[in-house]
This record gives structure tokens, C-alpha cells and sequence, in this order.
């Protein structure tokens, strides 16, 4: 019997890594890091490797990404283009050349921007931000050069690196091993010729929430024009461990100067509310049309010390299939099953909301949203209006509980109130009459 609770509890406890791991609004998501070995050398080979974000709407922001690895033999980086290691480690026993990295276990940045130019690779010296695929393609990649000494020379005696680790910037990244694949093919500018690399692999990693933070955040908060009730976050939605350290919206501390500069290990400072959530996302039924509604997403950053370049908004509502115009925000429809478009991410303009500013007066971003009615499913009963689901940065937000949802009134009452308007405004006229 012991054995038997014991085997329940692994498995459950599988269940509960793997559903984290995946995300309904983004089954297919995944950072791919592939290694092509272009060419070789007298003790072992120079390869170029690229980070592609495939994910829809999760990016990496500042300050960007950390990529680890750990040597099959006694390997060492001799140089790198691109991107560069935290530590060199102990490379006493070279005499002459010494290497840029003899650690057994490497750490790898990408370099900022504006480093001199022969330090610089294709798509590298980004601070390691990397964009959403579905937001804008060509930033969701990032490539680095590494030359690899004490390392085998051809594609037999080459071993394959192990242990990846990759942190975007903070932890929730789990990286599989790695995985030989045919080799990469590339062509000329002129499109006329191609060449492959000479030798290719593989290594995909995932993202979990789970993984990544123990509370939510986001939080989401909902209001409407036919009640006066607005629902908030809910208390606490993003843990109250910050409760302490938290900084009220007109306290004296946030005239002092280097407030807004992030701290090293990312600490936030927060303002102090219910929730205690560094973003909430306000969803605002507007206006109710005969053939549309409009809707009002306003984003409001609560952490004094970051703003959020690239962000990203995804929503799940079964009206996103019939989205008319997206006021202030960029829109993409998002169809992670074909035929059910239910899904879709809102984005800021380039140069124009973009950058979502820390907390303070200009710390927020919003935008109308004017949709199309289908008359067969449309309703404000039961909270129908308001999304089933919200990320922001891929990360998803925590819903108010449904039963606290705007409601609509009772037609039947203000019905049955209209009824008795009319004979008792004829009774007062009487009264006033024979008076």
C-alpha cells in the first residue's frame, strides 16, 4: 500500500511539471539553440551558435540572457565573437595563447551595444534581448561565434556539450540535451550557391511559470458601463512578501534620485496596493452598439524599478475572431489550434508605446478595442465580456474569481420598476388635484 501511494505521488507529481511546462495559448513554443560547426581547427573547431525565440509572445528582456554549458572532456574557448563568458577561470597551464575560457562549466552573455565593431557578430550585441517571434521575427534572435579548443576535429570525435542552462532573464527555462541534426544549409547573397555547415546540432529548451516564480506577475481587473462596481485584483494576487519594503504612491522616497535603477539581483520595489503585483492589466467594457462593442486595455506598472521594452499582451476571448480595429496598440491574431480563433496579442507601436515606463505617471499604456458582434453568441450575461485568459510577457496574469465579475442588471426588476412608475405618478396628480 505504501509502494502504491508512493508511485501515485510521482506520477501526479509528473503530471504537475509537465502541464506547467505547457501552454495551451502557445503549445509549440520553445527557445531553440542550434550549434553549426563551420569550419576546423588544429585542436578543434569554430562554431557559430543562434538562439531562436519560435515563442509567440514571450520575449527576453534587459538585462537579457544567460546560456550555460557544461564540457563532455577538458574543452576551452579560445576566443568568441559575439558574446563573451562571465569568468576566464583558471588557464595557468597555457604558455603563449592563453584562452578566453578554460571553466568546465562556461557562462555566456551577449555583449552590449556599441562595442567595437570586430567584436561584433550577425544579430549579437542586443544586451541579450530577445524579441517574440509572433511580435517581430527578425529580433527574436540572437547569434554568438565560439572557437573550441581541446576538442575533437571531425565529426566522429567531437563531443557534444551537456547540462544547457538558460536564463531569460531569471529562471523557468529547461533545456534538453543536445541533439545531432542535419547540418545546416546556408546560400550566397546572390541566392546562386549553398553550402552546409559541417556538422549541426540542437537544443531545445521550454519555459514553465512554474517554474519561474511562485505567485503570479500580473493581475487582471475588470469593469464595465452598465454596473458601477469595478472588480479588482484580487488580494494579494502576487504574493505579499513585498508588503514590508513597499513604497505608497505619494511618500517623499520617490523624489530621491537613482530610485528607478534596478538593483543586480532584480529586487523590485513596488507600490503599495491590495494585490502587490508589478503590472495590472484593467479590462474596461465601454460602449455596447447595435453591431459592435468596444472595450478599453489599460496596463499599469507598479515596480519603480523596471520598465518593460517589448511588452507584450495576450488575451483569450471567443470575440477576438471578429476584432475590428485595435485603437493605440499593434494586434495579431494568434490560432494555436487552426480553427478556433479565440486568441490574440496586442503589442506597443514601435516608438510610439513600445516601452512600458516604471511605476509613476507615465508608467501605463492603453488602448481601445472596437469588435464585431456575432448575434448568435454575443451577451453581457455572466460575465461573457470579460477574457478567459491573460499573459503579459508570457507569463500569465491571475483573474478576479468569477462570481465577483461586473453583473448585469436584472431587466425583470428595472422592468417591473417601470410598471409602477406610471399609475403612481397618476395617483400623486390626483392627490395634488383634490388637494
Amino acid at each position: 500500500m505504501r509502494l502504491f501511494f508512493c508511485f501515485c505521488f510521482c506520477f501526479f507529481s509528473m503530471l504537475i511539471f509537465t502541464t506547467s511546462a505547457y501552454d495551451p495559448l502557445d503549445p509549440n513554443g520553445n527557445i531553440t539553440l542550434k550549434w553549426d560547426i563551420m569550419s576546423w581547427t588544429a585542436d578543434g573547431y569554430v562554431a557559430t551558435v543562434t538562439m531562436n525565440n519560435f515563442q509567440i509572445y514571450r520575449h527576453i528582456q534587459n538585462p537579457g540572457w544567460t546560456l550555460g554549458w557544461a564540457w563532455a572532456k577538458k574543452e576551452v574557448i579560445w576566443s568568441m565573437v559575439g558574446a563573451q563568458t562571465t569568468e576566464q577561470g583558471d588557464c595557468s597551464k597555457f604558455k603563449g595563447n592563453v584562452p578566453h575560457c578554460c571553466k568546465k562549466v562556461p557562462t555566456v552573455v551577449d555583449l552590449l551595444p556599441g562595442v567595437p565593431y570586430n567584436q561584433q557578430f550577425s544579430n549579437c550585441c542586443k544586451g541579450g534581448v530577445v524579441g517574440a517571434w509572433g511580435q517581430d521575427p527578425s529580433s527574436a534572435v540572437s547569434q554568438f561565434q565560439v572557437s573550441v579548443g581541446l576538442a575533437g576535429t571531425t565529426n566522429k570525435t567531437v563531443n557534444l556539450p551537456k547540462n544547457f542552462t538558460l536564463l531569460g532573464p531569471g529562471p523557468g527555462y529547461t533545456c534538453g540535451p543536445a541533439k545531432i541534426v542535419p547540418s545546416t544549409v546556408f546560400f550566397t547573397t546572390d541566392k546562386r550557391r549553398k553550402t552546409q555547415a559541417l556538422m549541426t546540432w540542437n537544443v531545445t529548451c521550454t519555459y514553465s511559470q512554474f517554474l519561474a516564480r511562485k505567485h503570479s506577475s500580473c493581475c487582471v481587473s475588470f469593469s464595465s458601463f452598465y454596473n458601477d462596481t469595478t472588480t479588482p485584483c484580487p488580494s494579494c494576487a502576487c504574493g505579499c512578501e513585498n508588503k514590508k519594503s513597499c513604497v505608497k504612491a505619494d511618500s517623499k522616497i520617490l523624489t530621491k534620485k537613482g530610485l528607478n535603477t534596478p538593483r543586480k539581483d532584480n529586487a523590485p520595489l513596488l507600490q503599495c496596493t491590495h494585490h502587490m503585483c508589478p503590472v495590472r492589466v484593467h479590462w474596461h467594457v465601454k460602449v455596447n452598439y447595435k453591431d459592435y462593442w468596444r472595450v478599453k486595455i489599460a496596463i499599469t506598472n507598479f515596480n519603480y524599478r523596471m520598465n518593460h521594452t517589448l511588452w507584450t499582451l495576450a488575451v483569450q476571448h471567443p470575440n477576438l475572431n471578429n476584432v475590428t480595429q485595435v485603437f493605440s496598440f499593434d494586434y495579431k491574431s494568434v490560432a494555436p489550434y487552426g480553427s478556433i480563433n479565440d486568441t490574440g496579442m496586442f503589442y506597443g507601436t514601435k516608438f510610439y508605446n513600445d516601452l512600458l515606463m516604471e511605476a509613476g505617471p507615465s508608467g501605463n499604456v492603453q488602448s481601445e478595442v472596437l469588435l464585431q458582434k456575432d448575434q448568435k453568441t454575443f451577451t453581457f450575461k455572466q460575465g461573457w465580456a470579460f477574457p478567459r485568459k491573460v499573459y503579459f510577457n508570457g507569463d500569465e496574469c491571475m483573474l478576479p474569481p468569477p462570481d465577483s465579475y461586473p453583473f448585469l442588471p436584472n431587466s425583470a426588476r428595472v422592468n417591473l420598476a417601470s410598471l409602477w412608475t406610471l399609475p403612481l405618478t397618476i395617483l400623486i396628480l390626483m392627490f395634488i388635484s383634490i388637494w
